[in-house]
């Protein structure tokens, strides 16, 4: 085992249980035994720079996993749940839930459209959209957010439009 593993057991023993409860309290469930150990495997496979805590550091990790398990869950919300049989109504609305996000996507800036991508579709982490665009991962942070937040946008004027449409 190598210095570097060592550290990082010596800071699941001295912030494990530190890091549980965070992740308790900041998902508002008590089971995050998965994401303690996510967040140990993310810090083995990064470096401890020392600019912080140790603990300070394996909470902002585990920050931005539970961030990105949401976002994932938000998008995956418009996917179809295969697991409930469906009648020919849904079907025809989440397909066209599925378009209406497929030409929201398309819609985008292509820079947005392909952090969007690499994100969401592809599920790779920042550091990894970072490697494949060439970009820093604060522009990917960066543009990410503003992609989303152009997405939550255009899905705000859709609802709006056709709620016009209805009431016409």
């Amino acid at each position: 085992m190598n210095g570097h593993h060592r550290e990082i057991e010596r800071m699941f023993k001295q912030f494990g249980d530190d890091l549980y409860h965070f992740l308790v309290y900041y998902k508002g469930s008590h089971d995050v035994e998965d994401d303690v150990q996510e967040v140990f495997f993310k810090a083995l496979k990064s470096n401890f720079r020392g600019d912080s805590h140790p603990k300070t550091w394996l909470i902002g990790i585990a920050r931005r996993l539970v961030i990105d398990q949401l976002r994932k869950k938000r998008f995956r919300s418009w996917l179809p749940n295969p697991e409930q049989p469906k009648s020919p109504d849904d079907i025809l609305m989440e397909h066209e839930t599925l378009m209406e996000a497929y030409n929201a996507i398309n819609e985008l800036k292509a820079e947005y459209r392909d952090v969007v991508m690499l994100r969401v579709i592809s599920e790779l982490s920042v550091q990894e959209t970072a490697e494949v665009l060439g970009w820093s991962r604060e522009k990917v942070s960066r543009t990410y957010y503003r992609a989303l937040k152009k997405l939550n946008q255009s899905g705000q004027e859709a609802n709006k439009e056709g709620g016009a449409e209805l009431e016409s």
